[in-house]
């Protein structure tokens, strides 16, 4: 079997197909996610605190410069506003799995426990049933 036979074997199995449908499908929700955080539910947040707007907050450690070519040397800064907002997505997404994961193992029904088997007869049941069929012949 050739190697490219193999591969299309192997790319066309349910499992692989499925999980490039899930990151396909899962890069789009991070999007709206983005979309979400960053233009729904940060400004009224920021609004509530002062009018501030979490993407914009940073600590600038070292300022802009120009070096000695006349080119600028941009800030070192630490933007931790992208840090909530990065923080708050996260936290969007994995409650949706968790919703989702919780959703689909609710459909899956839970196998029924197999009936247990019928206990054995003691012995005196037993030797009464064969004086019996004996005493029917």
């Amino acid at each position: 079997m050739g190697m490219m036979t193999e591969f299309k074997e192997f790319a066309m199995r349910g499992s692989v197909v499925d999980l490039a449908v899930g990151v396909v499908i899962g890069a789009a929700f991070g999007k709206i996610v983005t979309a979400l955080v960053d233009k729904v539910i940060m400004p009224p947040i920021g609004v509530l605190i002062g009018g501030v707007d979490f993407a914009s907050l940073s600590i600038t450690l070292k300022q802009a410069t120009l070096d000695a070519a006349g080119q600028q040397v941009p800030a070192v800064v630490l933007a931790y506003g992208e840090f909530i907002n990065a923080v708050i997505q996260f936290i969007i997404v994995a409650f949706a799995i968790f919703i989702a994961v919780k959703a689909i193992n609710a459909m899956h029904k839970k196998p029924e426990p197999a009936p247990a088997p019928p206990a054995a007869d003691p012995e005196d049941v037993l030797l009464l049933r064969e004086i019996r069929d004996l005493l029917k012949k």
